[in-house]
């Protein structure tokens, strides 16, 4: 019994590392390569599994969030503005919850990402190539970006440079935010995915500000999540906690990976993933129609 144990905190602890450093690398919570691991392989109940990743997400994002405030990529003044977009889509979304039928948002949200992810790889190589004309900080802002002085800075380890960015697109940057707060209340699916794509593909931010303030903002999220489960006692700390450590470990190395890379290698990385949610996502909403896709776990 005690090797069981022991083999279940080291393989929980090496799951949860592994969804931290992707986490950090890309900007969301890792409870899409979490959840599945601690339910499908390692035996953990679902509501319990995902109570602890929601639960760890709040340790990653401190531990992204705070690393990468400390090599100053993170917009914090663009994360309170699409943070309340956030929050008030997933207000709306626990409001209409039970008014709308899950299936046909599931597969509209699974369109959404399979569009989004169509044009985050096509411009794969749009950060670079603004990089070295110095495209990011001469867009124009628009009224909103221009009153809240949303522009900002970064040192790029990977390109030896100073990144200066400007920032505009305040209306589908929100509107794209406010959806994800609406998936994350309705559907339970995590937002930073959406936010991640919008920062970078409709507001000129370079993909690794994208990422790093998507970091910050998920904590925000999480922990009101977390609340929510503690107070229906699905915690449990012999899971959650090595879970958290894991998280914490891997999401520290990640942020200190992500400035290294190229920004495009992190796009193809976060294509990758967005797929996976994408697919999953249409194989629920098919199944209203008796149409199975295969799954993994299914």
């Amino acid at each position: 019994m005690l090797f069981a144990t022991v083999l279940f905190v080291v393989q929980s602890l090496a799951a949860a590392a592994f969804a931290g450093f992707i986490g950090a690398l890309v900007g969301i919570g890792g409870g899409l390569i979490l959840v599945p691991i601690l339910s499908v392989y390692l035996g953990v109940p679902i509501h319990v599994a995902i109570a602890a990743s929601i639960a760890s997400v709040i340790a990653t994002s401190n531990a992204g969030g705070s690393g990468y405030l400390e090599q100053r990529i993170t917009n914090v003044r663009l994360a309170f503005f699409l943070e309340i977009w956030t929050t008030l889509g997933a207000l709306a979304g626990s409001i209409i919850a039970l008014q709308l039928n899950s299936q046909m948002l599931f597969l509209v949200f699974s369109g959404m990402l399979f569009y989004l992810s169509a044009t985050l790889f096509r411009t794969r190589g749009l950060d670079e190539k603004k990089l070295l004309s110095e495209g990011f900080g001469s867009v124009k802002q628009d009224r909103v970006t221009s009153y809240l002085g949303l522009r900002g800075d970064y040192f790029d380890v990977a390109e030896r440079t100073k990144v200066e960015y400007v920032i505009n697109g305040s209306l589908p940057g929100g509107v794209i935010s406010f959806l994800a707060g609406v998936g994350s209340g309705l559907l339970g699916i995590g937002g930073g995915v959406f936010k991640v794509s919008a920062m970078n593909r409709y507001m000129n931010v370079p993909m690794k500000v994208a990422v790093a303030t998507s970091k910050f903002m998920i904590g925000v999220t999480a922990a009101t999540s977390a609340i929510t489960y503690f107070a229906a006692g699905k915690l449990d700390l012999d899971v959650l906690a090595p879970v958290a450590i894991g998280t914490t470990l891997g999401a520290t190395v990640g942020t200190w990976v992500m400035n290294r890379l190229k920004a495009r290698n992190i796009k193809l990385l976060f294509v990758a993933i967005m797929l996976y949610l994408a697919y999953t996502m249409l194989a629920k909403g098919l199944q209203a129609w008796g149409i199975g896709l295969p799954t993994p776990g299914g």
